[in-house]
């Protein structure tokens, strides 16, 4: 009966264990996901430079050949 005991407060330390290192992953999840969201503004927001000179870029596109 005693090495039960032993074995369900090894298991019972394990499943704390993984409890404890999930708490920060999904911390470090939720915190990429959002600098994914902000980079993705942030690249709407500066866009490609022919958006907002139509015909610079064509000017450029035709002078580089």
């Amino acid at each position: 009966m005693a090495a039960m005991t032993w074995i369900f407060a090894a298991v019972g330390l394990a499943v704390a264990g993984l409890a404890v290192l999930a708490v920060p992953a999904v911390r470090v999840f939720a915190a990429a996901r959002g600098l994914g969201a902000e980079l993705d503004r942030a690249r709407r927001r500066l866009g490609p430079p022919e958006d907002e000179f139509p015909a610079a870029g064509s000017t450029l596109r035709a002078e580089r050949g």
